[in-house]
């Protein structure tokens, strides 16, 4: 590892993860609670020889101009990599990563977290108690969906999606997918989109943010859906048409939607805030201790090895 390498941090990581950043390098830590500013990031990265950095984050080619030609690596802080312009870094032989693997089991039981609370009404539940409008137990009491018996539609099939599938049992649900890779998941079974859309019960989205699945579930894949069906959103935020969920929702083409992660995030759009059928939770499903703790080791042992001259342990490109 060169003498005192120079690392810019956008955002406060675990003291323990930090420690071993700023044993072997001289750090530059963004310790506001809210992003770093675009005018920041350009100043304060000039001269860095790594990047750790968030979604929240784009890095792009003026970044990596900023920082200067002995930028080794961008690591970033998350499975997902849309914020960095991955050609602009390759042509400065920049390397990048992300942290796979680590968050798949929190993510999949907070997928299972939303699909329960959506089809049991539990935020509706809530906020009707809270409001003090709640007049004692009825039969006919805001009912919900039981799960068995009923199929989970996967759209996409990667790390996450297959350890949604492996709970499904547990519930009593059948699953099927669209991804064109047979799954090892026993029993799920392989179908089109529309099929998919067209025989769910609940709908769970585990694709990556691509040209292709920009607004995948827009208005059209709306009316494909089962009024009785329930559609979860834990990708990425543009692969739902916001402004079209919410008209779906209101015109009660689904019975709902749960939403971890939205278009221009942190913003939601605001025909989605004062509906009932909809749970909106501020992107939440790694947000364990353990989990974020890992993904931020994840990110500075990349550092700490492209620094050093090692390959790194999840490069991206």
């Amino acid at each position: 590892m060169p003498s005192t390498p120079s690392v810019l941090v956008t955002r406060r990581l675990p003291s323990a993860v930090l420690a071993r950043l700023e044993a072997a390098c001289a750090m530059d830590l963004h310790t506001e609670p809210i992003a770093i500013t675009r005018e920041s990031l350009l100043t304060r990265v000039a001269g860095k020889d790594a990047l750790v950095c968030l979604l929240t984050e784009p890095i792009d080619a003026a970044v990596l101009d900023a920082a200067g030609p002995q930028l080794k690596i961008v690591a970033n802080v998350a499975v997902g990599y849309n914020n960095i312009d991955l050609a602009a870094c390759r042509a400065r032989n920049v390397v990048v990563t992300n942290t796979p693997d680590v968050l798949t089991n929190a993510c999949a039981d907070f997928t299972w977290a939303l699909i329960l609370g959506l089809t049991r009404r539990l935020g509706e539940g809530e906020r009707e108690l809270r409001a003090g409008k709640w007049k004692g137990w009825a039969l006919d009491h805001m009912l919900g969906m039981e799960l068995r018996g009923k199929q989970l539609g996967l759209v996409g099939m990667g790390r996450i999606a297959r350890a949604v599938a492996d709970k499904a049992a547990a519930f009593g649900m059948s699953v099927a997918y669209t991804d064109q890779v047979v799954s090892d998941v026993p029993g799920a079974t392989s179908m089109p989109l529309d099929r998919l859309l067209a025989t769910s019960d609940v709908v769970s989205l585990h694709v990556n943010l691509t040209p292709a699945t920009t607004h995948l579930i827009d208005q059209k894949a709306l009316t494909k859906m089962r009024r009785t069906a329930y559609l979860i959103n834990t990708s990425r935020g543009p692969v739902v048409d916001e402004a079209a969920l919410a008209w779906g929702l209101r015109e009660r083409l689904i019975a709902g939607a749960a939403l971890d992660v939205y278009e221009k995030e942190p913003v939601v759009h605001a025909d989605l805030l004062g509906l009932e059928n909809v749970m909106l939770i501020p992107h939440l499903a790694s947000a364990t201790t353990e989990t974020r703790t890992a993904m931020a080791d994840l990110a500075v042992s990349n550092v700490l090895a492209v620094l050093d001259g090692r390959p790194p342990l999840t490069p991206v490109a």
